[in-house]
């Protein structure tokens, strides 16, 4: 099996699978209780959450966890806006990012917010000059993704942040950086909040982190118990945390190498299909993680070539997971170009990937993409 499937989720690595078994079977006292059980419980998640803290470049008191990358998005949205909305009434965005986003945005905009969608060139880049116009007194939060989930463009999020707080340093700047962490290094200076999620980097599903910067207001949007300071009530997901906290040393311990030889299978696959007619980047080609790689093949549907591809064993996408069951998904392409949008797969790697089987994923588009063009001529 070929598995380019990876901006989707990720196989557990061993690390994070023993980090979780050891919380299930050995640890698995709540970490609330005051017993000497329920300490080494919530010693085990603290260690977990000083990991990703300093992976990242933060402190664990600035950390919360969440149940994914989805509730770590919708906490930043709605926990500052409305913890911020007497400071004013607009909210910036951008109209290629994660549903997780879109959908809190369109939430806002019932609410009686000022929904702002800053411009964007035709390879999803922010036009940097108009938006810039965009930052006035009244804006009080943006939230911009650092690696875009469908076609993998990198927003220079410092420069954006930077931007920000020159023109208002009052705005609440969030980075959705679900398909960055762990795979590429992000600063923080200028960023108040950041979603991150386990399963992206080879940790459980089920586990997300959300980074809130020191004296920055968030209004819970759970309640119940005072587990992590009340910001986000429940029990913790030990396991999760844990296994959560296992793959991201790992990431970060090897993220030059894995992001090296990830752009090696990037490539090969990329190049290996230079000599095929009507293949299209979409994206920014120049500025993209090699994490991630949109392809459209004019005349074919993506979804047939997708299950063509199963033939062999090799697994991509047509795009998000997230978007796939909706009855009017979001897509990025359509956005972007609409006459490329069902004509397109996401190759998406990780390190467990190699150029053996980049190279075969491109021998066999090779031979398939013809005979589907021909069959749709009949």
């Amino acid at each position: 099996m070929i598995y380019f499937d990876n901006a989707s989720t990720t196989s557990v690595c061993d690390a994070a699978y023993e980090a979780a078994k050891l919380m299930l079977t050995k640890y698995y006292a709540n970490p609330s209780s005051l017993h000497n059980f329920g300490l080494e419980a919530e010693n085990k998640t603290e260690e977990a959450k000083s990991i990703i803290a300093s992976s990242i470049g933060a402190s664990p008191d600035e950390l919360i966890f969440t149940s994914g990358g989805t509730e770590a998005n919708n906490t930043a949205v709605f926990g500052i806006t409305q913890a911020y909305r007497r400071k004013g009434n607009k909210v910036i965005t951008l109209p290629t990012e994660h549903p997780s986003v879109l959908e809190c945005f369109k939430q806002l905009k019932e609410r009686g917010f000022d929904v702002l969608y800053a411009p964007i060139d035709d390879k999803g880049n922010i036009i940097i000059n108009e938006f810039e116009k965009m930052i006035d007194d009244d804006v009080i939060f943006v939230s911009i993704m650092s690696v875009n989930n469908e076609i993998g463009l990198i927003q220079n999020t410092d420069k954006i942040g930077k931007l920000i707080k020159d023109k208002n340093p009052e705005t609440i700047f969030h980075v959705d950086n679900v398909q960055g962490f762990g795979k590429h290094r992000l600063c923080l200076k200028y960023i108040d909040l950041m979603s991150m999620s386990a399963h992206k980097i080879h940790g459980a599903k089920g586990c997300g982190a959300l980074y809130i910067k020191k004296g920055t207001k968030l209004k819970s949007l759970i309640f119940g118990g005072h587990q992590q300071g009340s910001v986000r009530p429940g029990t913790e997901n030990t396991p999760g945390i844990c296994a959560m906290g296992a793959a991201c040393r790992e990431a970060y311990k090897n993220i030059d190498e894995n992001l090296n030889k990830v752009k090696q299978v990037r490539d090969t696959l990329y190049d290996g299909l230079l000599g095929l007619d009507g293949v299209f980047v979409n994206g920014d080609n120049k500025n993209s993680s090699p994490y991630i790689l949109s392809l459209s093949f004019k005349g074919i549907k993506g979804e047939v070539l997708l299950h063509s591809l199963e033939q062999y064993g090799i697994y991509a996408s047509t795009g998000s997971a997230c978007s796939l069951k909706a009855k009017k998904r979001s897509s990025v392409i359509d956005f972007l170009d609409k006459s490329r949008a069902d004509s397109t797969v996401r190759f998406s790697f990780s390190a467990e990937n190699n150029t053996e089987q980049a190279d075969y994923c491109a021998q066999q588009i090779k031979k398939i993409v013809p005979v589907l063009r021909q069959y749709k001529r009949r």
